[in-house]
């Protein structure tokens, strides 16, 4: 069997991470079996639409590197692949189960109940009784005659049950009175969601349907469906939820949960694709680094879990890290010069700050303060940072220490990280002391903190050498 899946995103906003796991799912699991991997716009929800949203879905799959075969913008066999375009095909198939008595038009002059924020289904009007279905032909064609407007409903048989293996939850059965007559097509001629996805995964060959575990109440509606119009039904692989901090369901009133968040936050696509495939799936060892490559070899969809998947920024900034040090030493600086300062870009030497740094930063958006201290000295740090136990430092030792480095540090005359460093080795062993405790004071003086992304030789090299002499000064001054 070939697999086909789809990646069948609403324009109704960002791009949000549950979102683009299911996307991440789609392509690994096509990529992994030579498939294929489709983008569908699902736009039939008019008055939801937000402008631009489609621009954002392009710009996510690009941006993460998710490339799909088949498209609106690519073309394929099985176009259109926007809904709004296919709408003829909608009624078609409506007039198809109306002929077969698996549908009927509904005139009841009742407000369609709208869809909820953040859902991609209509839902139905609650409590409806299904009495347009029991309207005779003659009754119907005196309603079409008058001109009343109707929806086209879907006829359920409320005897019996519904079944249908999931892939990731096993055998679903649902008793048919709990299933409701869903609205198919509405006034307007538009499809419901839950209409179209099954017209149109079934058009398009769709071997492998995955989306969220929310879905699976719907499942056997489209079930009949199915059966109704006679088509083989496909794989249905239900995700389980992502939750958020407090363990609800992740969505905006949790955090940051769009892409574009995450990514002006100066997280990697690369770590954010690792992260998230990680979410509900387990590659079966204690691997957690992966890249894109990677995933595709050892993506399965048999090691997906039913549990739900807490989301763990701290993880994500953990795995964000290792790719940061991952990257080629030039790729890791043309990103880092997207986040530096412009003080730091026309002070120093941003390249060799990048080679220094580039191991120790967690996220890009991290650079501006991880670098502040080169472009301007807080001269108000605390004289207390210069004693420290393990180096055995104290305000008496260090002053000493750094009015040595001052006079040693002004003779040199070549100012690069051998000769820094040279000098100042050879004045701890002149002082038959360990490196740590000469250091120490010297980081501090030039940094004014006791954390820094790099060593005090490097951050001397960076500042050069009158910044430097002029920082040991005031050091000295402090103490």
């Amino acid at each position: 069997m070939e697999v086909r899946t789809r990646f069948a995103p609403s324009p109704t906003g960002y791009m949000h991470i549950g979102n683009l796991r299911t996307a991440l799912y789609a392509y690994l699991h096509a990529r992994r079996n030579e498939g294929t991997f489709i983008l569908r716009i699902e736009d039939t929800d008019q008055a939801r639409l937000v402008e631009d949203s489609v621009k954002v879905i392009y710009e996510s799959l690009a941006v993460t590197g998710l490339e799909h075969d088949e498209g609106p913008d690519k073309g394929g066999d099985f176009g259109p692949y926007v809904q709004s375009a296919r709408l003829p095909l909608y009624r078609e198939y409506a007039q198809k189960l109306l002929a077969g008595g698996h549908a009927y038009r509904c005139f009841c002059d009742k407000t369609e109940k709208q869809e909820e924020p953040g859902e991609e289904h209509d839902a139905p009007i609650l409590g409806y009784d299904g009495r347009c279905g029991r309207l005779s032909e003659a009754e119907v064609q005196a309603n079409l005659a008058k001109g009343m407007p109707f929806v086209i409903r879907q006829r359920i048989d409320k005897e019996g049950s519904t079944s249908f293996k999931d892939f990731i939850y096993g055998d679903i059965v649902v008793e048919n009175k709990q299933l409701d007559d869903q609205i198919l097509l509405k006034r307007d001629g538009f499809p419901t969601y839950n209409f179209a996805n099954v017209v149109d995964d079934h058009l398009m060959g769709i071997s492998h349907v995955m989306r969220g575990c929310e879905y699976i109440s719907s499942t056997p509606k489209y079930i009949l469906l199915y059966r109704a119009f006679g088509w083989d039904i496909p794989e249905h692989i239900h995700l389980p939820h992502i939750l958020g901090p407090s363990g609800k369901k992740l969505s905006k009133r949790e955090g940051s949960v769009a892409l574009g968040d995450f990514l002006n936050r100066g997280y990697l696509p690369e770590a954010i694709l690792n992260y998230i495939a990680l979410l509900g799936w387990n590659p079966g060892t204690e691997q957690e680094f992966f890249t894109k490559a990677d995933l595709i070899a050892k993506f399965d969809i048999a090691r997906i879990g039913k549990a739900p998947a807490m989301f763990d920024e701290t993880k994500l900034t953990w795995l964000n890290a290792q790719h940061i040090k991952a990257l080629p030493p030039e790729k890791a600086h043309e990103l880092f010069l997207k986040f530096y300062p412009a003080a730091i870009t026309a002070g120093f030497d941003a390249k060799k700050l990048s080679g220094y740094i580039q191991g120790k930063v967690e996220k890009l958006s991290d650079l501006p303060q991880m670098t502040a201290f080169l472009a301007a000295l807080d001269d108000n740090y605390s004289a207390e940072l210069f004693v420290h136990a393990k180096n055995k430092t104290t305000r008496e030792s260090c002053k000493a220490a750094l009015a040595d480095l001052q006079e040693l540090l002004s003779g040199l005359g070549s100012w690069d990280y051998a000769a820094i460093l040279a000098a100042v080795k050879g004045y701890a062993e002149a002082k038959g002391a360990k490196l740590g405790p000469v250091m120490w004071p010297l980081r501090i003086a030039i940094s004014g903190q006791a954390v820094t992304p790099t060593g005090a030789v490097e951050i001397a090299e960076l500042l050069g050498k009158p910044e430097t002499l002029r920082r040991i000064s005031g050091a000295i001054a402090k103490l």
